[in-house]
């Protein structure tokens, strides 16, 4: 039976057919659908987790890998740089059965705060990477990287990008094979799975000849594969760049490596010989092609393609067309101009419950550092209010920090409360155990909102909103944290919010602002919509500050002052009433059904 299938999706089927019994993961675009995909569809069979974070994620999986069940692990790029901890602790020990971590990296940072390539992870892990190039290899990568996991008893590496986890091929579909590694006992074997100094010596030699073991095992993966044509030109590529190169040079002779690492000496060498010049294809960073020119090989990589964003066809023809690897331009040139969309700044959806606090920030212009979510939007216009942005749960740490400089500014952070459980409490410890001072402003939408609406430990739902959990109530967290000054506010009540946060801000010490307020996309309940009063309006254009895509410019002008007075989007509008709250003149009002 065949289906057509994203990426994320054929990973997720990938690993279904492989048998995988444990899913872990926290949600970042462009890895979300994974775990959507394995709940959605074989949840029955299959026990799947959003954890808390990427190293609880990469924990449990371990855990489940040493007790004999094939577990997979799943996050963005930059989650990676989460998990690395306990992922390299798993590839010392190996485990009883497979393990498979997926990372979907974000060249061209569509949904990224960096352009991080997780291939060189691979090499600092030592373990085998596998990089598909359509949905149809997803699939079938994943169940070898089971096969590899178990063959050598090390965790494996799956390495995917957008445009892979987005785009959508034909994907033929197999049978299930079941797991035939179950246990019914722990195995209690300390020198193995206990990685402390005294056994991690002796792990350390394995996996040095582990690595060999599987390079000389790479020259017979018929994934790793030669495509013979002119040779003139060769091309060594990978992934989805193999896709661009088949279609920008479809007469070159090309080496398509399916395992990314640790390659096959041979098989390079043997291709590099066979043709006049050698390309190696690759987006962002030189990973290949400094294994490749560190084997003698001669080549050329990044001294023609830049190591920055994606590598698409057209940039790809422009550069070969600019080094003359091609003489002709095949691309068909139209004669009628094409229209672009006008730019539109991002913003917060109508009916977001962080608006107010960012209007409050704004009017008190207080420097903000800020975190990852869509409370991010508030560095937009027209707040400009979060002045930070770095890393998930920085915010906090970043605040301890602007409090110890002493600078005379007020100082505020804001958090999710999605990331607050990812990785905010440590940094609230710790500004409560140094005695820090600022205001933490949790925003608390009842979600993880950007990426989907996944739960987190603060919701009473878990995977899909289908199943009940138990919800972790945050103010008595903090609380139990150490914070005196805790404050929970309407997130929908501006002068609420305002004098909740000028309480915290005079507080002696860390405080914490709690503003409570559902994401509007849970639910798309619109109680009712509001209206500007064209009489009462004077075209102060204060309503603009609330920063709601529903408010709009009119064609009526205020003769005195020559400016636009507002209007209102009926379609739009969400019935937050924040702008109504907000008006100097009480010219927004409900509309009258």
């Amino acid at each position: 039976m065949k289906a057509l299938l994203s990426g994320n999706e054929a990973i997720a089927r990938g690993a279904y057919e492989a048998g995988v019994q444990v899913v872990t993961g926290y949600p970042g675009t462009p890895s979300s659908e994974i775990v959507e995909t394995c709940a959605k569809l074989y949840g029955d069979e299959v026990y799947v987790e959003w954890s808390t974070n990427e190293k609880v994620a990469m924990d449990a999986a371990a855990g489940a890998a040493y007790s004999g069940k094939r577990a997979m692990v799943t996050t963005k790029q930059v989650g990676m740089n989460v998990l690395m901890d306990s992922l390299m602790y798993s590839v010392y020990t190996g485990a009883e059965a497979g393990l498979v971590v997926v990372t979907a990296d974000d060249p061209g940072l569509f949904s990224s705060q960096n352009e991080q390539d997780n291939r060189w992870y691979s090499r600092l892990a030592k373990i085998p990477t596998l990089e598909p190039a359509d949905s149809q290899e997803a699939k079938d990568f994943m169940k070898l990287a089971f096969e590899l996991s178990e063959k050598f008893d090390t965790s494996v590496l799956f390495r995917s990008v957008m445009r892979i986890s987005h785009c959508k091929t034909v994907v033929e579909l197999e049978d299930r094979q079941e797991n035939p590694r179950n246990l019914e006992k722990f195995p209690r074997n300390l020198p193995k799975y206990n990685c402390t100094a005294m056994y991690a010596k002796e792990m350390h030699l394995m996996i040095e000849e582990k690595i060999k073991r599987i390079s000389e095992y790479a020259e017979t993966l018929p994934i790793n594969r030669v495509e013979w044509n002119d040779k003139k030109l060769g091309i060594i590529t990978s992934g989805v760049c193999y896709a661009y190169v088949k279609e920008v040079f479809p007469n070159a002779s090309v080496l398509k490596l399916g395992l990314t690492y640790p390659l096959p000496p041979r098989m390079i060498r043997d291709f590099a010989a066979g043709v006049e010049k050698v390309l190696v294809v690759e987006e962002l960073d030189p990973i290949l092609e400094e294994q490749i020119k560190a084997m003698g090989v001669d080549c050329v990589g990044k001294e023609y393609f830049p190591p920055c964003f994606e590598l698409l066809p057209d940039r790809l023809m422009d550069i070969a067309l600019e080094k003359g690897l091609l003489t002709e331009d095949p691309r068909r040139q139209s004669t009628q101009p094409v229209d672009t969309l006008p730019p539109r700044s991002p913003v917060l959806c109508a009916g977001c419950p962080h608006r107010s606090t960012y209007y409050n920030l704004a009017k008190m212009d207080i420097a903000c550092a800020g975190d990852i979510g869509c409370y991010n939007l508030g560095a937009q216009p027209p707040f400009r209010a979060q002045h930070t942005m770095g890393a998930m749960g920085a915010s906090i740490g970043q605040l301890h920090g602007m409090s110890i400089a002493g600078l005379p500014e007020v100082r505020v952070c804001t958090i999710g409360d999605s990331t607050f459980f990812h990785s905010g409490l440590a940094p609230l410890a710790n500004m409560v155990h140094n005695e820090s001072r600022g205001c933490v402003i949790l925003m608390d939408n009842y979600t993880t909102a950007m990426t989907g609406h996944q739960d987190h430990p603060g919701t009473d739902y878990k995977v899909l909103r289908t199943n009940k959990a138990r919800k972790i109530e945050i103010e008595p967290l903090v609380r139990a944290l150490g914070v005196k000054m805790v404050k929970t506010v309407n997130a929908f009540d501006v002068k609420e919010v305002e004098e909740g946060l000028k309480e915290c801000l005079a507080y002696d010490g860390p405080s914490v602002l709690i503003t409570l307020g559902a994401c509007f996309q849970l639910s798309k309940k619109i109680e009712c919509t509001y209206e500007v009063d064209p009489a009462k309006c004077i075209a102060c254009q204060q309503c603009f500050k609330a920063g709601c895509p529903a408010i709009m410019v009119s064609d009526e002008v205020n003769p005195k002052t020559g400016k636009k007075k507002s209007r209102i989007d009926p379609t739009l509008c969400a019935g937050c009433s924040i702008c109504s709250q907000i008006c100097p003149v009480k010219a927004i009002s409900k509309k009258e059904a």
